[in-house]
């Protein structure tokens, strides 16, 4: 049941064309709260939001020096998430499989 948490607040943080932008965006370069907030026009209060699930599924870090909070990527590499889709497509695959095996015995 962990996992699958864990894979929800993944999935749910790259759900969103501006998260996604977000973690493109870090992966050039560190940035502050305001700055993504400008890059993406929102306020800090919207941008904030989308930081806190990108934080929740690992794969921002932010951290306050002073007045400013900073930016980058987590620590999350995505291989739990790469391994469920695997999965998942090894087993589309071996339908798809059998299912094209089936038809071939139907044809002769």
């Amino acid at each position: 049941m962990v996992q699958h948490s864990r894979l929800d607040a993944s999935f749910a943080a790259l759900s969103d064309p501006t998260r996604r932008g977000i973690l493109e965006h870090l992966g050039r370069t560190d940035a502050t709260v305001s700055e993504l907030a400008e890059r993406f026009e929102m306020t800090l209060t919207g941008i904030t939001k989308h930081l806190r699930l990108l934080e929740d599924a690992g794969m921002v870090v932010t951290e306050k020096r002073g007045r400013v909070r900073h930016c980058r990527l987590g620590t999350n590499p995505l291989d739990r998430e790469l391994a469920w889709i695997r999965g998942h497509q090894l087993e589309i695959e071996g339908r798809l499989d059998r299912l094209g095996q089936f038809l071939n015995r139907k044809e002769e």
